[in-house]
């Protein structure tokens, strides 16, 4: 069975591979564990990271701006761990379906190297929320470029070591919703940051008192599951427990979809599993 016949679905903090009926969850290596698929440089790439403790805690420092200072969902380790094997699911759905990455295109490296350049996007693209969340993609930008040539050094050599850390880069800035990627490897990276939206990723904020938009929609999040599309290579079929998660579809999933390479190869299903919707919040004082 190729990887386009396999499904991926997301429910809280939990990432689970399915394939002929069979789940696999997939327990954390050290920080991230994702399937490398007989890809030495990813795999190589995968070591470096864990290894890097700096890295660690600017996750950990995006966290303390993010969740404690600014009440707002996880962006920390697992949020990593959770948007990495989205990513790689998405590009190789993409490369199943026949598409060439533009790293391919444009500088004749393989479809490996564009696992690398995305793998490494997502380690990389919220390391700014460190900083500040506001312009938090400029801080990523900054903080990131020299950790991306180190972490690269040796893998690559010159000119290639520019061309995936170049690459890399646009991946990190351009995850903004309102920013235009040029590439299939960076809307793979943004789409799969947009996709981290289940129940249990509003769940400390929502705990904390946080009741708005942001939080009751997220709430309404049941699963996201991920495989390949009837009409197009990707289908992503959203499950939801009430209305209110549409907001979450409309207002941050479509602007990222639509602002990305991948719009024209995705399509978004979304139903309410229940017959009643569930009541996320018994009163509302204004």
């Amino acid at each position: 069975m190729s990887s386009a016949e396999e499904t991926l679905t997301t429910q809280g903090s939990e990432v689970k591979y399915q394939e002929n009926g069979a789940e696999e969850v997939l327990q954390p290596r050290r920080l991230l564990s994702v399937p490398t698929r007989r890809n030495p440089a990813l795999s190589e790439l995968l070591d470096r990271i864990h290894a890097d403790t700096r890295l660690h805690q600017l996750w950990r420092c995006a966290n303390i701006n993010a969740v404690d200072r600014s009440g707002m969902s996880d962006h920390g380790p697992v949020h990593i761990r959770i948007v990495s094997n989205i990513a790689l699911k998405l590009a190789r759905l993409l490369h199943s379906a026949g598409l060439t990455f533009d790293v391919v295109k444009n500088y004749g490296l393989t479809y490996e190297d564009a696992e690398v350049i995305i793998l490494l996007g997502v380690a990389l693209h919220d390391i700014g929320m460190s900083v500040h969340r506001h312009e938090h993609e400029l801080y990523s930008f900054v903080l990131g470029a020299p950790i991306a040539r180190q972490l690269l050094d040796g893998l690559y050599e010159e000119p290639q070591l520019t061309m995936v850390v170049s690459e890399t880069l646009h991946a990190v800035v351009s995850h903004r919703s309102d920013e235009t990627t040029y590439t299939l490897e960076a809307g793979v990276v943004k789409v799969a940051d947009a996709l981290d939206m289940t129940q249990g990723r509003s769940r400390i904020p929502f705990e904390q008192g946080a009741v708005n938009i942001h939080s009751l929609s997220a709430a309404a999040i049941e699963r996201v599951k991920i495989g390949p599309g009837r009409r197009r290579p990707i289908c992503v079929e959203v499950l939801m427990n009430n209305s209110a998660g549409l907001y979450q579809l409309d207002e941050l999933l479509k602007p990222k979809i639509n602002s990305s390479s991948l719009a024209p190869h995705v399509e978004v299903e979304a139903r309410i599993e229940s017959e009643t919707e569930k009541r996320l919040l018994p009163v509302y004082n204004l």
